[in-house]
């Protein structure tokens, strides 16, 4: 009896778990996940070789020199920071290895004889993918050169119980445009399709599964709705 009321409580939510077909609209062009474009020019610049903006934060190393070996540094509003003999480095529009050579060069016209140094980005605000929906930890993540949308679900922790894999919408404005893919993570695991890149200010949102929400409910409450029906036949017979 049991197993019959499960069975049939899992037809009935069959039903629940059906998501509306992503549709365009005048805000929104939605295309097919292998139509859609990388962002424009613009925006990918600095994305093959990221270039450090305000706030950003940096991890210098300069070897031999234990001031300035992992010396964490938050860049200034102006793309700006200092290093001791060094002086004052506008690292705006250089990539971490650029800034790192023009440390480099300064060091060296202040007499330190071949200084080695490495910069590393620690945390970067000024790009950043924004990840929504049915995972562990929503919010903003860092927008680094091989972001896919497999490693951006990963970097909000995973996925929530409820999450609808074949669900997950990414939001890409191109040009003027604002465009959307639906995507199946589920294939995706499976060498279906190919991970999809994921560029900066890209939206993920991973759907919710309310048939999945609903079974777990039943499950929870099926104890209490099948022993009431077990006792009353127990007594009938």
């Amino acid at each position: 009896m049991r197993a019959f009321g499960i069975a049939v409580a899992a037809l009935a939510l069959s039903g629940c778990n059906k998501t509306p077909p992503l549709k365009s609209s005048d805000a929104v062009a939605v295309v097919q996940p292998g139509e859609l474009p990388a962002p424009s020019d613009a925006m990918l610049a600095g994305v093959d070789g990221y270039q450090i903006g305000p706030f950003d934060r940096i991890i210098l190393d300069v070897y031999g020199f234990p001031d300035l070996s992992r010396r964490e540094i938050e860049i200034d509003a102006a793309g700006r920071f200092s290093v001791p003999i060094a002086g004052e480095i506008n690292a705006k529009g250089l990539t971490p290895a650029q800034a790192a050579d023009l440390v480099r060069q300064r060091l060296q016209a202040a007499y330190v004889r071949d200084p080695k140094v490495a910069i590393n980005l620690q945390e970067t605000k000024s790009r950043y993918v924004t990840v929504e929906g049915q995972v562990t930890q929503p919010g903003n993540y860092p927008a680094f050169t091989d972001m896919t949308l497999m490693r951006t679900v990963a970097s909000a922790k995973g996925l929530t119980e409820f999450a609808k894999i074949d669900d997950v919408v990414v939001f890409r404005t191109v040009g003027d445009k604002r465009m959307a893919a639906l995507y199946n993570l589920g294939a995706i695991r499976r060498g279906v399709y190919n991970d999809p890149k994921i560029y900066p200010f890209d939206v993920v949102v991973v759907g919710n599964s309310p048939g999945r929400r609903l079974f777990r409910d039943f499950l929870s409450a099926a104890p209490l709705l099948v022993s009431p029906l077990v006792a009353v036949l127990d007594q009938n017979n």
